[in-house]
């Protein structure tokens, strides 16, 4: 099963995190609900990675943004893709969610409960990657 290594990024704002509904021009999971995620890009990290993902899908820049945790990587298996997720998680603290504007990768956004996240048709293992961050 080939490796891919993704980035998936978790905002918090108070006691909420931000969940977003991926657009059907994303290459995979359409219509499900994920943090803020990509491809880890090559001759990057996955910080960087985060940081970027975070600019070109929410539009946010690093003044409104406060790393609270990177987390282990978790690979998640995906036999419908034939493909093991290796996935970076990361969870950053925001100071103003109203600055939040999404791009044509996601058509919606919810700021839930953490304890929600099972309540929602995800992308693989999402509520169990955001556990690996706050366990």
């Amino acid at each position: 099963m080939k490796e891919v290594h993704v980035v998936t990024v978790f905002l918090q704002h108070n006691d909420t995190i931000l969940i977003v509904k991926r657009s059907a021009a994303v290459g995979s999971f359409q219509g499900r609900w994920s943090a803020i995620s990509g491809y880890v890009e090559p001759q990057t990290t996955p910080l960087h990675q985060a940081y970027a993902e975070v600019r070109e899908e929410t539009t946010l820049t690093t003044g409104g943004l406060r790393l609270l945790k990177e987390g282990k990587a978790v690979a998640v298996q995906d036999g419908e893709h034939g493909v093991c997720w290796v996935v970076h998680p990361f969870l950053f603290d925001i100071s103003d969610p109203g600055k939040v504007s999404l791009d044509w990768e996601n058509v919606e956004k919810r700021w839930i409960k953490p304890h929600e996240l099972d309540q929602y048709e995800t992308v693989p293992a999402l509520a169990e990657v955001y556990r690996t961050l706050t366990g």
